[in-house]
C-alpha cells in the first residue's frame, strides 16, 4: 500500500486527518467530487462505474528481465498513457478508466507489475527483487520494448511510487505524472526510523511480512489477506465478489509472494537490495524533486497509510495541482472514481503541452 516518503512520513494518519485543499470543484458531474488548488477540469463523458468488466485480451512481450503481461487499447498512433496498479490489486483497477482515455484518442498501456498476473520472469535465476528502482526499471524496459519514448504515467500505491521514481530519475521518459497520495519515493534512511504508535499501527502488515510466519500466512491466505486490505483501505467502497475475484486471480502469480515479501522487508532494512541498483536508491534517498507536470490526487476516505498533501507540495517543481476527491473515495481511487482519475490524466497531459 502507499509508502514512506522523506517529507511528511511522520504525518501518515487515518483518512479522517486529511486536510482538504481549498476550492471545491465538480468532476464529470458524478458522485465523486474534487477539491482543487487552481485549474479547471476538462469535460468528458460520464460512465457508470463497473460497467466495463475486463480490459480485453492480455498481450505478452519480453522486456528486460520479464515477459510482461499487459492490456492495450486505443489507437496505436495515440499519445501513450501507462497506468500502473498497486498491491494487492491489479490491472482491473483501470477497467473504467481506459475507455474514457481511449475515447479521447490516447493509446493506453496497462501492465501487470512483476509478481502479478501473467507477468513472468524470463529466467529462474533472476533475483525476485521488489525494491522500488527495479520495478521502475521494469516499466522503462517495457516502454523500450513497445518503442515508447515518452508517456504520461499515472498510478496508485506501488504504481504511484513507480511512476514517481521514473519521473524523478528519468524525467525524459515521463511526459506528465498523475500520482495518488503524492510523492511516494521511499527514503531508506527514514524508513528505519520509528513512527508514533498510531502510524506504526497502520503498517501492521509490514511487520507481519517481516516474519516467516507472516510469509507463510500470506502465501496460504492470499485472497483473504487481499480482501481485508481492500476493506481497510477503502472502507466506503462496496465492491462485489466478481470485482474482487477478477483482481485476486492476479495474486496467483508464482513469484507474487517472493516479490511482496522482499518489497516490504527491503523497506525495513531486513532484506538487501541488489548492489547494481545502489546508485539509484542513493539518489532516491536524497528526495529528488520531480520536475515534470504533475497532478496529485487523494481520496477523502483513504484508509491506507498516506501523507498529507501539504507534506509533499514542494517535491514538485513543475506545473502542479492537487485534488482531494470526495464522496467516500478510498485507496483504489482509479476504480472507485474512474472519471476523476481519467480527467486528471487528460489535464496533466495538457499541462505538458
Amino acid at each position: 500500500m502507499s509508502e514512506e516518503l522523506k517529507l511528511g512520513r511522520r504525518s501518515f494518519l487515518s483518512a479522517a486527518a486529511i486536510t482538504a485543499i481549498a476550492g471545491p470543484l465538480a468532476i464529470f458531474g458524478g458522485s465523486a467530487n474534487a477539491k482543487n488548488t487552481d485549474s479547471k477540469p476538462a469535460k468528458t463523458d460520464t460512465i457508470k462505474t463497473g460497467s466495463n468488466n475486463t480490459l480485453g485480451p492480455i498481450k505478452q512481450i519480453d522486456a528486460g528481465a520479464l515477459n510482461v503481461g499487459y492490456a492495450e487499447a486505443g489507437p496505436t498512433n495515440g499519445a501513450p498513457v501507462i497506468l500502473l496498479h498497486g498491491w494487492p490489486y491489479d490491472i482491473n483497477s483501470f477497467t473504467d478508466v481506459v475507455p474514457l482515455l481511449t475515447a479521447k484518442g490516447y493509446r493506453v498501456i496497462v501492465p501487470h507489475l512483476r509478481g502479478h498476473g501473467t507477468t513472468k520472469f524470463l529466467s529462474k535465476d533472476t533475483v525476485r527483487n521488489g525494491q522500488q528502482s527495479v520495478v521502475a526499471l521494469d516499466i522503462i524496459a517495457l516502454m523500450d520494448a513497445l518503442k515508447i519514448q515518452k508517456a504520461v504515467l499515472a498510478g496508485f500505491d506501488w504504481g504511484a511510487r513507480t511512476a514517481c521514481v521514473i519521473a524523478a530519475l528519468w524525467p525524459e521518459r515521463c511526459k506528465a505524472l498523475v500520482s495518488i497520495s503524492g510523492y511516494l519515493v521511499t527514503n531508506l534512511n527514514d524508513a528505519q526510523k520509528p513512527l508514533p504508535p498510531k502510524a506504526e499501527f497502520n503498517w501492521w502488515y509490514q511487520y507481519y511480512f517481516a516474519t516467516e510466519r507472516g510469509r507463510e500466512g500470506y502465501d496460504k491466505n492470499r485472497r483473504e489477506f487481499a480482501k481485508l486490505i481492500w476493506e481497510l483501505a477503502s472502507p466506503k467502497w462496496n465492491f462485489d465478489a466478481a470485482t474482487f475475484d477478477r483482481s485476486a486471480a492476479s495474486l496467483d502469480n508464482p513469484d507474487h509472494v517472493d516479490i511482496v515479501i522482499h518489497n516490504y522487508r527491503w523497506r525495513l532494512g531486513l532484506a538487501a537490495g541488489e548492489a547494481k541498483y545502489d546508485d539509484f536508491e542513493k539518489r532516491l534517498s536524497q528526495g529528488p524533486v520531480i520536475t515534470v507536470p504533475t497532478i496529485t490526487l487523494e481520496g477523502d476516505a483513504n484508509g491506507a497509510p498516506h501523507p498529507m498533501p501539504e507534506a509533499y507540495r514542494n517535491k514538485f517543481s513543475g506545473k502542479y495541482t492537487h485534488r482531494t476527491i470526495t464522496g467516500g473515495i478510498g485507496h483504489n481511487l482509479p476504480q472507485e472514481a474512474p472519471e476523476a482519475f481519467a480527467q486528471a490524466v487528460i489535464e496533466a497531459d495538457a499541462f505538458a503541452k
